[in-house]
């Protein structure tokens, strides 16, 4: 009988918990009433109909905003021929070292066209971003494969994406050299096959490594060991893909008019200290980011392109004084490495940025209205894209209206190959910005001497850019 009344209960309290469960769902009369709210009035229909037909862009544009837009700029910086990186997550290259680009045709007269070798870069950094991870697997090797770090790293283990402390740690290590010397290949222009097939080898190496740690006698000696002879398959694999760097070279320089000045013979590294030679030490990333404090110095762990490098280390300032550096190098006419998000809001016909070019609140019949700070904690904006910031318009009272950025996604993309974004958008959506020491206050710089606080490499406001 006690049995009998405790099977009963037990089925009791089930179907409560049941009915407990299914209130939280979607109820019938909740569903009703949702049903109910959307009036299907003749608006809706109308509204209803455009979209199933149209791009919802095309509909939430602002015609009231249809005027803002100019490319007038109280100062620039003098840009050369506009960049592609293709079917490539390689903007972090491209700006980086269009930045370096601008000095060099600046000061050795070269032509306008002159671009040094994206593909011999990325070579390089491939092989690095393959040791990063094999190294990090040996370092992890003692760690359960469930830890966050470990599983972090399968997860990730090599992509064509990054950021300027990458740039600078590459071509000083292993210089650059003009694009003619080792031009584009398919690969190098549509990299996601590529990346596929390294980042499948490369988890399969993984594997091996954290299989070999546990074997009885193993040292981290013959796993490097084991690591290096993995890098020679990495290595062909690339080479197959993006040809082979070259160790020397022989260029004839041109000036702009084209004609010949000189023809040496070069390596990569002379090649660069001749035409770069830049000390990337006096080079700072500034960020934006409201979700963290301050005036503060931040690292991201494992967030780096060579594994010897440097972690990609900011320090985080409010808006305004962000601004005030930007505009200090553009008058000295020298650009900026500059990172967004660059989606939010882009016109991409006009190659306009502005909160106000689309109202999707009329055409939805609601508000979005998530300040930066929200946006970034909820994982509806971060640092997608970087391009070089070249230009500024300065209102009388010496304040910002609208910037410009060099963009990498070829002449006839938005503006001539340029985006233009008025200054709200800049507070907006803006992340990053590497300024040189020149440009930055004393004040500033002695924030940059504290110890950095150390952040986990999933963090999504640290994703590469693309």
């Amino acid at each position: 009988m006690k049995v009998k009344y405790l099977l009963l209960a037990a089925i009791m309290f089930a179907n409560v918990n049941f009915a407990y469960s299914q209130s939280k769902g979607i109820s019938d009369d909740v569903l009703k009433k949702v049903q109910q709210s959307y009036g299907n009035t003749p608006s809706d229909k109308a509204i209803r109909n455009a979209i199933h037909a149209n791009d919802i862009n095309k509909l939430a544009i602002n015609s009231d905003n249809s005027t803002a837009f100019d490319s007038y700029f109280s100062h620039r910086v003098n840009s050369k021929a506009i960049t592609d990186q293709k079917s490539s997550g390689r903007c972090w290259m491209f700006t980086g070292m269009n930045v370096m680009r601008a000095k060099a045709i600046s000061k050795h007269n070269l032509p306008a066209n002159f671009q040094f070798s994206q593909v011999y870069t990325f070579f390089w950094d491939q092989l690095e971003k393959s040791n990063l991870f094999l190294q990090a697997i040996i370092d992890t090797r003692k760690q359960d494969m469930t830890d966050k770090t470990v599983e972090w790293l399968f997860k990730n283990p090599i992509g064509d994406g990054g950021q300027f402390t990458g740039v600078a740690n590459l071509v000083s290590k292993y210089g650059l050299v003009p694009a003619d010397v080792m031009p584009e290949t398919y690969s190098s222009e549509h990299t996601s096959r590529m990346s596929n097939l390294l980042s499948l080898k490369l988890r399969e190496y993984g594997l091996e490594l954290r299989e070999m740690a546990v074997q009885k006698g193993m040292t981290e000696q013959k796993l490097e060991a084991r690591k290096a002879e993995m890098l020679e398959t990495i290595y062909r694999i690339l080479a197959l893909n993006l040809g082979v760097p070259p160790s020397e070279f022989t260029w004839t320089r041109t000036d702009a008019s084209g004609k010949p000045v000189s023809t040496k013979k070069y390596t990569p590294k002379s090649f660069f200290e001749e035409y770069v030679n830049e000390d990337f030490s006096k080079y700072y990333m500034i960020m934006n980011d409201p979700t963290r404090e301050y005036y503060k110095v931040y690292e991201i762990e494992y967030d780096r392109h060579v594994y010897d490098g440097e972690n990609w280390k900011y320090l985080n300032l409010p808006m305004e004084e962000i601004a005030e550096m930007a505009i200090a190098s553009i008058k000295d006419s020298v650009m900026m490495y500059f990172s967004c998000d660059v989606s939010k809001f882009l016109d991409r016909e006009k190659g306009f940025m502005d909160v106000n070019n689309f109202d999707y609140g009329s055409l939805m019949g609601t508000t979005f209205g998530m300040d930066k700070k929200q946006r970034v904690s909820t994982f509806a904006s971060g640092s997608s894209h970087a391009m070089t910031l070249c230009a500024v318009d300065l209102d009388e009272s010496g304040k910002p209206k609208k910037w410009m950025v060099e963009n990498s996604w070829g002449p006839n993309y938005g503006h001539n190959g340029f985006l233009i974004m008025t200054n709200e958008w800049f507070n907006e959506y803006m992340f990053r910005l590497v300024v040189e020491e020149k440009y930055i206050s004393a004040k500033t710089k002695k924030l940059l001497e504290q110890k950095a606080i150390m952040l986990p490499p999933w963090d999504p406001m640290f994703m590469p850019e693309e």
